[in-house]
């Protein structure tokens, strides 16, 4: 099962969702999108979407993302999101 996005640590889930919301979306309404809903499946982002939170996420948190691991279930919404970057850093 996965890890909600305030079990991943405070604050991740608040910048991956501002990230997204503002470079993606295009507006500040933070209930445009759910924690849990999928980001692909509701058309929020697309594969070079995904390359736009792949560099985010690396630049802002300090960790690579593996090929290996670009799969949805780390990245495919906010909360899986949180819950990836929460692990990879030990947060």
């Amino acid at each position: 099962m996965a890890q909600s996005a305030q079990d991943a640590g405070p604050g991740i889930a608040d910048q991956v969702r501002g990230f997204i919301l503002e470079n993606l979306l295009f507006t500040d309404d933070r209930s445009a999108i759910d924690d849990d809903e999928s980001l692909l499946d509701k058309g929020i982002i697309d594969s070079t979407g995904i390359m736009e939170v792949i560099m985010f996420i690396e630049e802002r948190f300090g960790i690579q993302v593996r090929d290996e691991e670009m799969i949805p279930e780390n990245l495919d919404s906010v909360s899986n999101i949180a819950a990836y970057v929460a692990r990879k850093t030990g947060a």
